[in-house]
């Protein structure tokens, strides 16, 4: 059954001199229950206004977002948002910035704490519930994100670039930690990331999205077994997938810099 569906959605700015830019043009496709959905594509194609789409930030110029059955039309706790800067409250503990979206919603406080306590032993994280977010490394903030959003339990994780920032030892390790907390919690997920390899290691199901005006070129299912692991990047049909991805996306590099070449 599918979670989340995206009909025809278009999305259109204007600048500053009047000009209007397309920056999705007929977006389809679905994302099941529990399943991992990436996005991936070259820069500038709306794989994050895809995100904000769905997350109720932005307003479709064209189509729909529907999440369960409903139609999304503003934000909501059923969609939880980790971005690619570390939007922690610096004010609080890790625990209390776990804390915080249950506390909105109501939750007792024995209740909030004994899930914010949950989720951080999740993302290894135990014992670091009275500390501040300016005494963690960057991965272990991108890890407080993560155990915060889940503690919301929404419907689906939304991820914007969440281990961009990350050197590249640092942000393997988050992708296998993330495997293992998404398949603990039984979540659906929609990744956006530019790092091929990275999507694919994750993913359930690519999506390879062309230069703007962004279109979904190519979805490419990854058939590899789980759980995933560190010879899964240097298996046969990884180094398939991969070279394919990559083909494809370097093709549309490729003509996003003849359009703006030719654009001068």
């Amino acid at each position: 059954m599918a979670r989340l569906t995206l009909e025809d959605l278009t999305m259109q700015f204007r600048t500053r001199k009047g000009a209007e830019i397309t920056a999705l043009d007929g977006i389809s496709f679905e994302v099941k229950d529990g399943e991992f959905a990436v996005l991936v594509g070259p820069s500038g194609c709306g794989k994050s206004t895809i995100l904000r789409l769905v997350a109720g930030l932005l307003r479709p110029s064209r189509g729909r977002v529907v999440l369960d059955g409903r139609q999304v039309a503003v934000p909501g706790a059923d969609r939880g948002m980790v971005f690619q800067t570390y939007t922690l409250f610096p004010w609080l503990t890790v625990q209390k910035n776990v804390e915080f979206g249950p506390k909105i919603r109501g939750l007792p406080a024995a209740e909030r704490e004994k899930l914010a306590r949950h989720y951080l032993t999740q993302v290894g994280l135990n014992g670091f519930e009275g500390v501040y977010p300016k005494e963690l490394s960057g991965g272990m903030m991108q890890r407080v994100a993560i155990a915060r959003a889940l503690a919301n339990d929404p419907a689906i994780l939304l991820m914007d670039e969440p281990f961009g920032a990350l050197d590249a030892q640092t942000r393997a390790l988050m992708g296998e930690l993330l495997l293992k907390v998404w398949e603990e919690a039984a979540k659906t997920v929609l990744f956006v990331t530019h790092d091929i390899e990275e999507g694919l290691f994750l993913g359930d199901r690519g999506f390879v999205m062309t230069a703007r005006p962004g279109r979904i070129r190519e979805e490419i299912p990854v058939p590899l077994p789980r759980p995933r692991t560190l010879d899964t990047r240097t298996s046969e049909i990884f180094v398939r997938l991969k070279g394919r991805a990559m083909t494809l996306i370097r093709e549309e590099a490729l003509r996003a810099l003849e359009v703006k070449y030719l654009a001068r």
